[in-house]
């Protein structure tokens, strides 16, 4: 902080040498040495505002995009107040006035650009709807300070968090307190595929991996029926567990993923060759919103609306996609038929998480649209599953965001799917318990 405050010292004397050797009555030579030797300055501290050391260069860009608008700010205040001065009070000449002016704006401008710029293309947790109303309101008086108070406030945290969390990665990496007995198998939900450029849980397999837990996903179909999927599932096992010679794996797996994992575990023979199977936000009693929906479209409607999802899944990388049959193993009739069909094996370990929305605003599009419908119809929800279907195996977790602002955890959160730093909810830190948990019963 003191560091900054004398930061910005420096640069209002940059931005503002010209009037001042004017008021100090500065010789012409003391005058061209002032303006070069506060130049260079300047542009020093604008491409390096801070000495600090940072783990990853976009952090440190991060770190310093957040400085250099904080600073913009803090002289626009400064600037406005000296300038009124010179122009009214002082003895200046017009052309100094005028020159005085023009370096001023022109330096904020820069230092704007180069902050707003190094922000915009390194922060995560801004968003695209912060961003679009910071280039929204830009040119609304007063809401264009409130709107950057906002983004300085959130890529300064946003880099402090996430640098605390690389330094505490790397303190426990030597510990290897994630390696557990069995390698990990992440296994997606539905319309989501493991995708190597956006990875389908966010940050939590990086710091699991940092941890010293082996980390595979499940490969299987994006949208298909559970079986298909179950059976596509459980080739990846055997192929995983032949490959490593691993002899089981442990399953974390997310939403209709769960139905999967569960289906190759007790319908194609996996059971011998997983530990445990922890399920999250997980429908195993469906959902009776999927069920109204299915009867109230039109099949018309249905069949143009699954022919677009197929045509799109196709592209990456379903090869035969069935968006009818993925929806209809999520309704709560069909999830009964599946519970009495298949039953839990007794050579496994099954436990199951589960998260609420505290209100709409909490998830992000679309999950905001269909919570209170999914609400109305199964109670309290994540915006896709209500809490009691979630419910499944020896042991339920349910998890909270301790925050101020009572947020609660979404279907997309539990996941890191948004990449979110959420107030009172630590996702990376959560499923490193989970892991530290397996280890502890033997997993």
């Amino acid at each position: 902080m003191i560091a900054a405050c004398f930061k910005t010292i420096i640069l209002f004397i940059c931005t503002n040498w010209l009037p001042l050797c004017a008021l100090l009555d500065a010789s012409v030579f003391v005058t061209v040495i002032a303006a070069l030797a506060f130049t260079v300055v300047f542009i020093y501290l604008n491409v390096k505002p801070t000495l600090r050391k940072y783990s990853t260069k976009r952090l440190l860009q991060l770190k310093c995009g957040s400085l250099i608008l904080g600073m913009f700010l803090a002289l626009c205040v400064f600037n406005i107040a000296f300038g009124a001065y010179y122009l009214v009070f002082s003895e200046l000449s017009l052309g100094i006035r005028i020159a005085s002016a023009v370096i001023s704006v022109l330096s904020l401008l820069i230092m704007f650009i180069n902050g707003i710029i190094r922000v915009y293309l390194t922060s995560v947790q801004l968003g695209i709807t912060l961003r679009l109303i910071g280039i929204i309101c830009g040119y609304i008086p007063v809401i264009n300070i409130i709107v950057l108070v906002k983004i300085i406030l959130v890529t300064n945290k946003e880099a402090e968090f996430e640098e605390e969390k690389l330094r505490e990665d790397k303190i426990q990496a030597e510990n290897h307190i994630c390696k557990t007995r069995y390698p990990v198998v992440l296994v997606h939900g539905v319309f989501f595929r493991d995708i190597r450029f956006f990875n389908y849980w966010g940050r939590i397999p990086g710091a699991l991996k940092r941890n010293g837990c082996e980390i595979y996903y499940g490969e299987q179909e994006s949208a298909a029926s559970v079986e298909v999927c179950g059976k596509q599932l459980a080739q990846r096992i055997r192929d995983i567990v032949e490959k490593t010679g691993c002899e089981k794996v442990n399953i974390i797996a997310h939403s209709k993923g769960g139905l999967d994992s569960r289906c190759a575990i007790s319908g194609f023979g996996c059971a011998d060759m997983v530990a445990s199977l922890t399920t999250v936000n997980t429908p195993h009693r469906g959902c009776m919103f999927a069920d109204y929906l299915l009867e109230k479209v039109p099949e018309k409607m249905r069949l143009a609306i699954a022919n677009k999802y197929n045509s799109a899944l196709k592209k990456l990388g379903d090869k035969e996609p069935d968006f009818l049959s993925a929806v209809n193993d999520l309704t709560a009739s069909s999830c009964k038929g599946f519970n009495e069909k298949y039953h839990d094996s007794a050579e496994v370990y099954y436990q199951s998480i589960g998260s609420i929305m505290s209100k709409a605003q909490s998830g992000k599009f679309p999950l905001n649209l269909s919570y209170h419908l999914v609400k109305h119809f199964d109670g309290e929800n994540d915006g896709l599953v209500s809490i009691e279907a979630m419910k499944w195996g020896e042991d339920f977790k349910t998890v909270n965001a301790d925050g101020r602002y009572k947020r609660g955890i979404s279907h997309g959160d539990v996941i890191d799917l948004n990449r979110e730093n959420i107030d009172g909810f630590d996702v990376r830190a959560f499923y490193m318990d989970i892991i530290k948990e397996l280890i502890e019963k033997g997993f």
